[in-house]
């Protein structure tokens, strides 16, 4: 049995339902989720059911979740424990890898055997047997009518071809980031938001797509997680390329530093400074001079 902590404790008990909050794992190196259960003397390596969408599945607990957010807030997990597993279900858990393991196998094998051109990422079966999804990735659609035939007549179950995209192939396979950390989306992440390359533009990345992009070869996922910020950041800031007074001195604005909330200026000089918030805060725009092309355009406008 394993002691809470008074903070621990505290967390539970203002959750307003009077259960724990654990970290469970489907499968081995497989990606982490909350669960919640009345008891609190769960271990590291227990094996518990989990209610799913489709029926009841086993799980590992691999410890306890990260104590997050606001006092009096009440939490909710992704799943709910059920119960701890029967002698006969550990038995049976403990062999579901390589039931996986030995399907993979086959269904390479007659994915081979009927020419398709579709790559096989992942096995997964219902631990009560009724159902077998196979993940596979394709550049275009697959008639795999076929394919399905031959494992329904092997497995003796029904079964499923789930195509999925290049991002959730990763999810599924996992790896390190350019970080130097476990990947996002094999270790948190439920969704995929869309990511775009303003995104990285907002926030002064390079747009090299070799330091921009996941091993998934997609815009990187965190570029996501600061780009709110740095709008909120830069609303009001002096955009680069203006021409603003302050203090009755001219100035050309070349650079942004949301974080800092400071600008990089050039005075009438060439002389560049930096220029902190309660500087630049009482900007106004510098009124563009009048040529005698814009008169000519003004003048033009008038006759047409």
């Amino acid at each position: 049995m394993t002691e809470m902590s008074e903070e621990e404790s505290s967390v539970r008990s203002e959750t307003g339902e009077g259960k724990t909050f654990y970290r469970i794992q489907f499968r081995e190196e497989g990606q982490q989720f909350s669960a919640s259960f009345p008891e609190p003397d769960l271990a590291a390596g227990n094996v518990v059911m989990v209610d799913t969408d489709h029926g009841l599945e086993p799980a590992e607990i691999v410890g306890r979740p990260s104590l997050t957010g606001c006092r009096g807030q009440v939490s909710r997990a992704t799943f709910e424990i059920s119960r701890l597993a029967s002698d006969e279900e550990r038995e049976k858990y403990s062999h579901l890898a390589e039931h996986e393991a030995r399907a993979f196998s086959i269904c390479r094998g007659l994915i081979e055997k009927h020419e398709l051109s579709m790559q096989l990422v992942r096995v997964e079966r219902f631990f009560n047997g009724s159902k077998m999804v196979f993940y596979f990735t394709a550049d275009n659609r697959v008639d795999f009518r076929a394919l399905v035939k031959d494992l329904v007549q092997e497995f003796r179950t029904r079964v499923e071809m789930r195509q999925v995209g290049v991002r959730h192939e990763t999810k599924m396979i996992g790896g390190i980031g350019t970080c130097g950390r476990e990947l996002c989306c094999s270790s948190f992440i439920k969704k995929f938001d869309s990511v775009s390359i303003k995104m990285a533009k907002e926030q002064d990345l390079p747009l090299n797509p070799a330091k921009i992009s996941g091993v998934c070869n997609r815009l990187l996922c965190c570029l996501t997680y600061e780009y709110d910020t740095y709008k909120k950041q830069r609303k009001g800031m002096p955009r680069p390329g203006k021409r603003i007074v302050i203090n009755n001195e001219h100035f050309r604005v070349k650079r942004q530093n949301p974080l800092q909330e400071t600008i990089l200026v050039e005075n009438e000089s060439g002389e560049e400074i930096t220029l902190p918030r309660d500087q630049w805060k009482q900007y106004r725009h510098q009124k563009r001079k009048t040529t005698g092309r814009d008169r000519k355009k003004k003048k033009d406008r008038g006759n047409s």
